[in-house]
């Protein structure tokens, strides 16, 4: 198995020229880049890895598996890697920044070697934080994605899969109003159908598991007919 040294980018681009340049560029500010140009590489690339990198500059438009459905592979199974998609076509961008697909940031080609040197050190430095923040103590609410659990002041809210998702997702954009179906998306991989009501139903169940813990709390908000938030307490 190869390893993975800290602060490595893996770089998943068809176009050499492109992947070469932005790999120079990386590597002239410290980073560890490895290249893939073909979609059905990836997964078995990571299975094969010792560590995952702490990044991955994934193009939209792969031969093999496209980028989206890699994005959401490599979200759902290594939920800790940052992920930047690179795209050429304007009109995904709104579907790229949504969290439904698990992308941290996007950037449209053309491109300048040194904003994607920049994006993807403002990525990593996020990532970082929110990994933090995710381990300061048992006095918050603290989300442990390994264990799939969630502790509220040090007691596990045992959470079943699809409330823990639904709280991981609105918990990594706080303030940010999520639709029903936007939920959805997040809950049932299969993409099954469902009601609106079943998402209602789940988030009534993990509210009232955090007013078990946190009676005078309400840290997932309703917005009237639109959805649901994530807004903690100053």
């Amino acid at each position: 198995m190869s390893h993975i040294t800290t602060d490595s980018v893996l770089i998943v681009e068809d176009e050499p020229k492109i992947a070469r340049l932005v790999a120079d560029y990386l590597e002239g500010s410290g980073y560890t880049t490895h290249h893939l140009d073909h979609g059905d590489t990836v997964l078995p690339w990571f299975e094969s890895q010792e560590a995952p990198p702490e990044l991955v500059l994934l193009d939209l438009m792969l031969p093999g598996t496209d980028g989206l459905t890699l994005c959401r592979e490599i979200r759902q199974r290594w939920p800790r890697v940052a992920i930047i998609m690179l795209t050429a076509r304007v009109e995904e961008v709104d579907r790229l920044l949504g969290l439904e697909l698990g992308a941290d940031d996007y950037i449209c080609k053309p491109f300048s070697p040194r904003e994607v040197v920049a994006r993807a050190r403002a990525v990593l430095r996020r990532s970082r934080a929110a990994d933090a923040d995710r381990h300061t103590g048992t006095d918050d609410l603290v989300l442990d994605d390994d264990g799939w659990c969630a502790m509220a002041d040090g007691h596990d809210l045992a959470l079943t899969a699809v409330e823990f998702q639904l709280l991981r997702v609105m918990m990594h954009s706080p303030g940010r109003i999520f639709s029903r179906e936007q939920l959805m998306d997040h809950m049932y991989r299969d993409h099954r159908i469902v009601s609106e009501r079943t998402v209602d139903s789940h988030v009534k169940k993990l509210r009232k598991k955090i007013a078990d813990i946190w009676p005078d709390r309400e840290i997932i908000r309703s917005v009237y007919g639109v959805g649901y938030k994530y807004q903690p307490e100053e």
